[in-house]
């Protein structure tokens, strides 16, 4: 009798492949997303950038860029850099024949950008003259591209503007550099200063991007790096690389796209994977229990209860591996249009490669296969343990009978969703947001585990208006009440789609509403200065001396990390300039306690709820890491409770210049003087920059929050996408084993347009209860989770939320009228 199971399993598929189709799309719409996140997550855990500039450099010195504990780190919001006395340190290590800064900073003439070097770095990135001399004080050398464009060439004068305002400097030479060796990170316009001159136009002159190292000849890099390593034991946050890791030290961009890589194909995959897999175990026990009677009648004629098992078993080792092998070619190509986007949208450095490799992919089948196995044995499990006469009765009639490990799983998850919404909404900020993160999952998880309860409480709340309707309603009604099982494996693949995707969809329009109207109101200027590559610093002083300004502040955009240890947040963070009376005068921060006027050197004036989650209070000392990864402790003067739409963390902008890579102010916000006319201001503002009303701040400021909506969006269409055909999948599934009963109601005398409309109201029933659900549970992660990030209630577009409803309507009825129309024509 060995091989009753596996004969029964090869001839269950190849003579019933319909009673198979609705698990392979399941199978392979799971192998999809686990292969895709699976593909990111490697691509992140690998990426590298080639080195460019750094090519000719056998050995680089430059800093780590990531702040905190081994254990726990956040990327540095801007470059870290070393203490430019490790040149030396590095120039005298045995081996090493010469060591030279490096430095990269932006300038611009006019309206171009050019990225800057000290001259001593030359020599080590391949850059040679091709014409004149090397730089002295008050001279630079160009690259052909930017001679060109500044129609110059040795001998001839150039005005360049730096962080600090404008210099004139004599051109001094012309070099070019290899393609390996190519500058500014893509082969833009350069300018090289001396290294002195170089040091102190950066706005840090006391440290330096990296330190490059020759070796001597018959010293090997590695062992030169191994000598530097020890040289520099008492500097911990150098990092001495040699090979591909020079690549890394020349992009520190690398560690945000290995975050942004890492938290797609982890964090998200994890959750998707979840789904995918939940969504799948129950698509697979559906198919299994359709096939209740054909259990039945082999109970009946003698076969074992582990000959029913091997069978299960059996057809998931024939579908799920194939299943699984042809999903995984979306998966690729899902993973490399997204990975496509990240790049295009900046977020990951161009040199970095997209990676393949057996490991997701293998996974990804493993997963499907291991989900099938267990979701049919579990499924299989008490028709082919119980009786054989018992078996016949239960497959004539659905059964109402969750078994009790299923229940109290289920009942746990609800009651630990219920906990974790309590803790939610008693937390702020971040602790909020992680904490709602949790709830959508426990809530989904009951659904599915008590679904059969959830069902017929469905089936008896949104049966009530059609008990009293027309025929049909009144047998749909009663059909779903009977047919608790079914109906459950219906709503739940909905109730996954509504909740996910309102999760993340209006979890961005909430923080961009209330982001914008935080911006509306806290932008009081009258005009706002700006321009492509940024201001100098004079652009400020030059806009308060225009005849009818009142108050001129320049604003330093960037970023910081607040706190200390594993418990880092990152922050947007504004350097001002000018005394709190002129900020007051551009910016109305909302000031809830102490006060702006004391802010200046050695303080800081934070945002309410980044102060109630980090623990400060007005007078307590900030714990902080500035955008080079500085450690500060400026005091609290004041609490403010428009951060999101403006800055999380203010600073004086003294307090951020040096720590920075580009020392420009974003914007200059000026206010006019009383009576003075806004025309003539706006007009001789205007050889600063393009000027605007406030609503020229509020554009420049939306375009850092695009890809994270962008991000929420294609999560939300994956995750709700899946989720959706997942639900018109299994509700295809369960019209077309209802054939048998379709064909009855027509012998009994139903017309044709009576079980369509039966099928019908069954579909809205279902949707209905799948948006219900779906919705209450978004809602219930997005109340504490928007009003920790927002302080308000979510904000839900009603166009969006009736897209969403519209989009499961008419999944539901597509995918039951379609077949319902096949079966009635096969049973004529």
């Amino acid at each position: 009798m060995r091989p009753f199971g596996n004969g029964l399993a090869r001839a269950s598929v190849r003579f019933k492949p319909a009673a198979f189709a609705g698990t392979f799309i399941a199978l392979v719409l799971a192998a999809a997303i686990v292969s895709a996140c699976g593909i990111l997550l490697e691509s992140g855990l690998r990426a590298t950038v080639p080195p460019g500039r750094y090519a000719h450099t056998p050995v680089v010195v430059t800093a780590h860029q990531r702040v905190g504990s081994p254990e726990e780190s956040e990327p540095a919001p801007d470059r870290v850099r070393l203490d430019a006395s490790l040149v030396a340190t590095a120039a005298r290590t045995p081996g090493a024949a010469a060591a030279a800064p490096d430095l990269t900073f932006p300038v611009r003439r006019g309206d171009a950008a050019l990225t800057a070097h000290g001259w001593g770095s030359a020599p080590f990135t391949g850059a040679a003259l091709v014409s004149g001399a090397a730089p002295r004080e008050g001279e630079v050398v160009l690259d052909p591209a930017a001679a060109r464009a500044a129609h110059t060439r040795p001998g001839g004068r150039i005005t360049l503007t730096t962080a600090d305002g404008a210099h004139r400097f004599l051109v001094s030479g012309i070099a070019r550099t290899s393609p390996r060796g190519r500058t500014g990170g893509d082969g833009g316009p350069t300018v090289w200063f001396t290294d002195a001159r170089a040091r102190a136009l950066s706005g840090h002159p006391a440290t330096v991007d990296a330190v490059l190292v020759r070796p001597r000849p018959g010293t090997t890099p590695g062992a030169l790096a191994a000598r530097l390593e020890r040289a520099l034991k008492n500097a911990p946050a150098a990092r001495v690389r040699t090979g591909e890791g020079r690549g890394a030290a020349e992009e520190p961009g690398l560690e945000g796209a290995r975050e942004v890589l890492e938290g797609i194909g982890g964090s998200f995959g994890g959750v998707a994977t979840v789904v995918a897999l939940f969504t799948t175990a129950g698509t697979v026990a559906l198919s299994v229990g359709q096939r209740g009677r054909e259990i039945a009648l082999l109970r009946a004629i003698g076969a074992t209860p582990r000959q029913i098992r091997r069978s299960i078993a059996t057809e998931a080792l024939l579908v799920a591996p194939l299943a699984g092998a042809l999903g995984t070619l979306p998966g690729i190509g899902l993973a490399h249009w997204w990975f496509g986007q990240l790049r295009d949208k900046g977020a990951i450095p161009a040199g970095v490669e997209f990676s393949v490799s057996w490991i997701p992919l293998v996974s990804a089948v493993g997963a499907g296969l291991l989900t099938a196995l267990l979701a049919g044995r579990a499924a299989a499990r008490r028709p082919a343990r119980i009786k054989p006469g018992q078996a016949l009765v239960e497959a004539a009639a659905e059964p109402f009978r969750p078994g009790v490990v299923r229940t109290l799983l289920g009942t746990a998850a609800l009651a630990g969703g219920c906990v974790l919404t309590g803790v939610a909404a008693s937390s702020s900020g971040e602790d909020a947001a992680n904490a709602a993160l949790g709830v959508v999952m426990l809530f989904m998880l009951a659904v599915g585990l008590l679904g059969p309860f959830v069902a017929r409480g469905c089936a008896w709340l949104v049966g009530l208006p059609l008990r009293v309707g027309r025929a049909p309603a009144v047998l749909a009604a009663a059909n779903t009440r009977a047919n608790a099982r079914r109906l459950a494996s219906a709503i739940t693949p909905l109730v996954l789609a509504m909740a996910f995707a309102s999760t993340l969809v209006f979890l961005h329009t909430s923080e961009d509403h209330a982001t914008a109207g935080q911006r509306r109101a806290g932008v009081v200027a009258d005009h706002v200065v700006s321009a492509s590559g940024g201001l100098p610093a004079d652009a400020t002083a030059r806009a308060g001396r225009v005849r009818g300004v009142a108050a001129a502040v320049g604003v330093l955009r960037t970023g910081v990390l607040v706190g200390e240890g594993a418990s880092l947040h990152s922050a947007s963070a504004q350097g001002v300039s000018g005394a709190g009376r002129a900020l007051a005068a551009v910016q109305d921060l909302d000031v809830r306690t102490g006060g702006l006027g004391a802010l200046g050197r050695g303080t800081v004036a934070v945002d309410a709820g980044l102060a109630s989650s980090v623990g400060v209070e007005v007078g307590d000392r900030l714990r902080l890491h500035l955008p080079d990864g500085a450690a500060a402790a400026p005091r609290v003067v004041a609490t403010y409770g428009r951060g999101l739409g403006l800055a999380q963390v203010t600073l004086p902008r003294a307090a951020l210049v040096s720590h920075v890579t580009s020392g420009f102010d974003s914007h200059v916000l000026v206010r006019d003087a009383k009576g003075a006319d806004p025309a003539a201001v706006a007009a001789a503002l205007g050889p600063l920059g393009e000027v605007t009303g406030p609503g020229g701040y509020a554009a420049a400021r939306d375009e850092e929050n695009e890809l994270n909506a962008w991000a929420n969006t294609v999560m939300a269409a994956v995750l709700g996408g899946f989720a959706a055909v997942a639900a018109a999948n299994t509700l295809v599934m369960t019209v077309l084993d209802r054939r048998r009963e379709l064909g009855t109601l027509r012998l009994i005398g139903s017309t044709r347009r009576q079980v369509l409309d039966m099928v019908r109201w069954e579909a809205l029933l279902v949707v209905t209860a799948g948006v219900v659900l779906g919705t209450a549970i978004a809602l219930a992660t997005l109340v504490p989770m928007a009003r920790g990030l927002t302080g308000e209630g979510p904000y839900v577009p009603p166009l969006t939320y009736a897209g969403f409803v519209g989009a499961a309507v008419a999944v539901g009825l597509l995918a039951t009228g379609l077949p319902a129309r096949a079966a009635l024509r096969h049973g004529r």
